[in-house]
């Protein structure tokens, strides 16, 4: 890892070391996350694996879920690689594209959203 990787992020996830994340990598995949939404709560979380920023509030929001005990779905949107996805999600849920953001659906619908350093597990 370069020294600019170790301050600004890498262009990449390199792997999602937390195992409680669920790729969002098609529409198919945000198709089947909203239907999952009517048995369960799901969490999408929206980052640019560029972003400082984004890196350090999905790291901070891991450490929260990694103790916590909601039965919550999580998701995981790499935006960098899934514009088109986080574009649909925008449209067809009518929240305002932010990064790092954080959505919670519940029936199909947006119950709560966040963006940058007000995400936090309360909002789960």
């Amino acid at each position: 890892m370069s020294f600019l990787d170790k301050i600004f992020g890498s262009s990449e996830r390199e792997n999602i070391a937390v195992e409680f994340w669920n790729k969002i990598e098609s529409e198919a995949d945000l198709d089947e996350v909203i239907r999952k939404s009517f048995q369960k709560k799901v969490a999408i979380f929206k980052h640019s694996t560029r972003c400082f920023i984004s890196k350090t509030v999905m790291r901070k929001f891991e450490k929260e879920v990694e103790r916590s005990d909601k039965d919550v779905e999580y998701y995981y949107l790499d935006l960098l690689a899934h514009r088109d996805i986080s574009n649909k999600i925008a449209d067809q849920l009518g929240v305002e594209h932010q990064s790092p953001q954080l959505i919670v659906l519940e029936n199909g619908n947006v119950a709560r959203s966040a963006s940058h350093h007000s995400i936090n597990l309360d909002l789960v």
